[in-house]
């Protein structure tokens, strides 16, 4: 017989799950289906269990910057015991999340699910129908379309390695890259390469302040190598041989690992979303602001959708709204972004909110930029940061801040601040009026706008 539902949720992870919840507290029959345990990849391979090794090689980074100020100390990292304190959180997480919703009267499922029809689906050779359907597949690594490319390992690999390799290259300078270049050089690789096609990394930040991150990652020993397109993989006994075409000639790099960090697109390519009636592109599922499907049975939310940044707190948010019209049956909500903050998490971080400079002038926004590197200020000295700065972008006349772009140590919340102060309407001059606590990296930002 075939199984019915009031509402199937394609993905366990920050944008489905709520939307369950949701739907089987008003008392709807509800399905929850992952192809892996629930959890997303936020929870199990991405945001959090990166930022756990991260926290590790803080230390490291620590020790470094205030080696002769009184802290004698010569940490290293044990990679093993590194990676079973990422478990201690990850392993736990999937067997919590699918029992809070089996508690809520959800059926928790596993397989891999495509579409049959408009209404129905196929699970591990069972079909399902359902009057409601929500998707949050999230995103997957892109396809490079280059030989070898079946030698690449992914950010899950990585996570998950029993042991450091010594040798690593990462193939793109994204988030993913930078931030496992770092964190892999401060647990002891000997050699880590970063292999970029563009002329520079982190493409979406602003480029004076990756400048000083690039300046930051070569003194870490990071080998950055910008324009340089990877044209092959080879398998040579243990080792991998990449070759890479650059603008002088041609190159190669041999390595213990390559990985995969180019980037993400949409993961919903086995989902036979024609015979559902739901159109979509290579940047995702078709979504209006109510966050509906070309079918109006059916809603998205998070990165498998054309819609928001590709952020863990976006799809949370996206996923609200898809719940509450689903279950209001009429699309009465509709997105609206706020100023949304991102963070590349090397250290030091890099932060940014809002319009770059070329966008704001792209727009005809007449604006002053306040730009500084800020390693004599005093909350870079205490902590014997080399690498900090700002770029604020202020709207001549308003006063309102039009971005925020920060680097150093504090970067993760001063962007915050940023994104509140941007959200409520305030002023540059509101800011400076805000009385901080001080000495905290807060308090600098009066000083940045």
């Amino acid at each position: 017989m075939t199984k019915s539902y009031d509402l199937i949720v394609i993905g366990g992870g920050t944008g489905g799950n709520g939307v369950a919840r949701m739907a089987a507290n008003a008392g709807w029959s509800v399905a929850s289906i992952d192809s892996e345990p629930h959890g997303g990849t936020c929870a199990l391979r991405g945001c959090d269990p990166k930022k756990m090794l991260i926290a590790v090689t803080e230390g490291v980074e620590w020790a470094e910057n205030m080696k002769g100020k009184g802290l004698e100390a010569q940490p290293s990292v044990n990679w093993s015991d590194m990676i079973a304190f990422k478990r201690s959180f990850t392993d736990a997480m999937p067997p919590r999340i699918e029992a809070g919703l089996e508690k809520a009267g959800i059926d928790v499922l596993h397989g891999e699910v495509r579409f049959t029809g408009p209404d129905a689906i196929e699970l591990n050779g069972e079909t399902l129908r359902a009057k409601h359907f929500h998707i949050a597949t999230g995103a997957r690594p892109m396809t490079l379309n280059i030989p070898g490319e079946e030698y690449l390992a992914t950010s899950t690999d990585f996570l998950e390695l029993p042991e450091r390799p010594d040798r690593i290259a990462f193939v793109g300078g994204g988030f993913i890259a930078m931030e496992f270049a770092h964190v892999a050089k401060r647990a002891g690789a000997r050699e880590v390469t970063v292999l970029e096609m563009m002329d520079r990394p982190l493409g979406n930040f602003d480029p004076d302040l990756v400048a000083m991150l690039v300046e930051a990652t070569a003194e870490l020993g990071v080998d950055l190598r910008t324009k340089a397109k990877v044209a092959k993989i080879e398998k040579q006994g243990d080792e991998v041989v990449v070759t890479v075409e650059r603008h002088d000639g041609t190159e190669t790099i041999t390595c213990d690992l390559v990985v995969h960090g180019t980037g993400r697109v949409p993961n919903i390519d086995g989902l036979n979303l024609e015979t559902a009636g739901v159109e979509y592109s290579r940047r995702g599922i078709k979504v209006s602001d109510a966050m509906r499907a070309t079918n109006p049975a059916i809603f998205a939310a998070g990165d498998c959708a054309d819609s928001g940044l590709n952020l863990t707190p976006v799809s949370a948010a996206e996923g609200r709204i898809a719940g509450k019209n689903i279950l209001g049956g009429k699309d009465a909500r509709e997105i609206k972004y706020p100023p949304i903050p991102s963070v590349v998490f090397t250290l030091p971080m890099v932060a940014t909110v809002g319009l770059s400079e070329a966008a704001a002038r792209e727009q005809g926004l007449k604006f002053d930029v306040h730009f500084e590197k800020t390693e004599g200020w005093y909350s870079s000295l205490r902590v014997g940061a080399k690498h900090t700065g700002f770029k604020v972008l202020v709207e001549r006349g308003s006063g309102q801040i039009l971005g925020a772009h920060l680097i150093g140590p504090g970067a993760e919340e001063q962007i915050n601040l940023f994104a509140m102060a941007m959200g409520a309407g305030q002023t540059a001059n509101q800011i400076k009026a805000m009385i901080f606590a001080y000495p905290s990296y807060a308090s600098d930002i009066g000083s940045m706008v």
